[in-house]
């Protein structure tokens, strides 16, 4: 592992492409209604797939992320050059200023490796928000309903260019994301160390950091979350006053 974390140059060159079936654009339009003209932070910005559409609807963002090469990678698309980025670890860096919102997608809380990072996302979170201001979460609903019983690998991705499995321990909540990319007569692999998160998991954690829970849906549609949904968005709020 680098000083970028999991997310070298390498992965960097290629992530736009490896997630282009991942369309953000519904993402982005909600999370404009929500931000209603205030500024906003996005923790683990990465190559700027969402606040790059996002800072081009007018809305001021503002960016934490701890791969360099991925801020390179928006650094080089159109706009990216205007978006502040501080480089660090979205559980513990802060940057200056009060936001109407802060956001995380693409089940990258799970990134953080122990329940106690977790913790400390929120609490930063909560740092970063105006009285009134909202924190989202995008996250995989742990998929352990469809993990056999006493088995680890669960497939989740199989076509021509991509191959995915999780490793999965139930008993820690830590699984592994393993990767396998072919293109061109190339193969790529990545391995990323996880931990899964339960809903209620999360809205503990929102408690913890004086947040309260407003929305929950299945997806950026606004659905309603059900036994059978494979994830969640989450909206936490910052009280207007604390008495």
């Amino acid at each position: 592992m680098t000083s970028d974390g999991y997310f070298d140059a390498t992965i960097a060159a290629d992530y736009d492409m490896d997630h282009a079936a991942s369309d953000p654009s519904q993402a982005v339009e909600v999370l404009a209604q929500l931000a209603g003209g205030a500024s906003v932070l996005e923790f683990a910005i990465g190559t700027g797939r969402v606040a790059l559409p996002l800072a081009a609807r007018g809305v001021e963002v503002h960016g934490i992320e701890l791969s360099t090469a991925m801020v390179a990678a928006m650094r080089a698309k159109p706009g990216g050059q205007q978006i502040p980025v501080t480089i660090g670890d979205m559980a513990t860096t802060q940057v200056e200023g009060a936001f109407g919102l802060v956001f995380l997608v693409f089940n990258t809380i799970n990134n953080l490796t122990t329940q106690e990072a977790q913790v400390a996302c929120f609490l930063n979170a909560a740092r970063h928000l105006s009285p009134g201001g909202q924190f989202v979460v995008e996250v995989q609903i742990p998929p352990i309903q469809r993990l056999p019983e006493g088995e680890r690998l669960l497939a989740f991705a199989c076509d021509a260019g991509h191959m995915g499995t999780d490793e999965i321990d139930v008993t820690t909540q830590a699984f592994t994301s393993h990767h396998v990319w072919t293109a061109g007569g190339e193969t790529r692999t990545l391995s990323i160390p996880m931990r899964y998160v339960w809903p209620s998991e999360l809205d503990l954690m929102a408690r913890l950091a004086g947040l309260d829970r407003v929305h929950r849906w299945a997806d950026w549609d606004k659905s309603p979350l059900t036994s059978t949904s494979r994830s969640h968005v989450s909206v936490w709020r910052k009280p207007v006053s604390t008495r």
